[in-house]
């Protein structure tokens, strides 16, 4: 009777003592909760779930909570369309407003056929990264597309291949996210305006003389399509030249008169398989 008592006491008292702090633990959840604003689980429902980082936030969730405390827009989401922009407005009590949709655009023209020099062949790991840290990588300008194709792994829309030599954007694909640009160790990509005609396909910063030895492309910074915009929204900075999308009227003067045919228009990259579209984004593959 008294080992039972040895052992039963003890049992007792620990659960007694187990189930009070249980019950403290309990009220003390309930008591102090972080209550969770249920609009966060409604938009974040509604989201891509790519989780790509975009926005500017870690993921769905954390761009859903932003827009809840007011913190972003409710068109934040560089993925969504108007009708998820709209359904998220509609969850927030607010107007609509109109989805911005951007795109990644690759500002190097320095093909493996006939544009970019190169200084060795590399074979090694196929990471622009890796390459990079040897001399720069392949090619003579500092500034060029590596084009092993760190972006594309990066990609998790698929939008982004390498095409000879240089990476391309499908731009149906293409979401905006900005995964790309972070991922690309020259920093050559850049995100722009979805609908934007032109673009300088060029970041060299170099004298003109030392890019005409690097590429048979690059901008050297002559300023004759800043002196024929009439708009102003091309400038050359230093050596090279860029477009300022919110004052751009699509004129395409700049393209008429770069004596290095450096600025692009959709049609002219088509051309040439820089810019990749849907319908014919697999056959481009094939001319590398």
């Amino acid at each position: 009777m008294e080992f039972v008592s040895e052992i039963i006491i003890p049992t007792l008292c620990i659960a007694f003592i187990g189930g009070v702090l249980g019950l403290i633990l309990a009220f003390a959840s309930a008591k102090f909760a972080v209550k969770v604003d249920k609009r966060i689980k409604q938009i974040t429902k509604i989201m891509p779930g790519a989780n790509c980082g975009g926005c500017g936030y870690t993921g769905c969730e954390a761009c859903a909570e932003a827009i809840v405390k007011g913190e972003a827009k409710v068109n934040a989401c560089t993925v969504a369309g108007d009708a998820m922009v709209a359904e998220i407005a509609e969850i927030m009590g607010v107007a609509p407003e109109k989805a911005i949709r951007i795109r990644a655009q690759v500002m190097c023209s320095g093909t493996h056929l006939n544009n970019a020099k190169k200084k060795y062949h590399y074979e090694g790991v196929k990471d622009c990264s890796a390459a990079v840290r040897m001399g720069g990588g392949d090619k003579v300008c500092p500034n060029g597309c590596v084009g092993l194709g760190s972006c594309v792994k990066s990609c998790v829309f698929d939008a982004i291949k390498i095409v000879n030599g240089v990476a391309a954007v499908d731009y149906d694909k293409c979401r905006g996210c900005g995964v790309c640009v972070a991922s690309c160790p020259k920093h050559i990509i850049r995100l722009i305006p979805y609908d934007s005609a032109h673009w300088v396909g060029c970041c060299s910063v170099d004298k003109g003389a030392i890019t005409r030895q690097f590429c048979d492309v690059g901008c050297i910074g002559c300023h004759k399509c800043e002196k024929v915009c009439e708009s102003g929204a091309i400038k050359v900075d230093g050596f090279i030249a860029s477009i300022n999308y919110s004052k751009c009227v699509d004129c395409g003067k700049c393209v008429d008169n770069c004596p290095r045919h450096i600025i692009w228009s959709r049609d002219q990259q088509e051309k040439i398989g820089l810019t990749v579209e849907p319908e014919d984004f697999e056959e481009n593959l094939k001319v590398r």
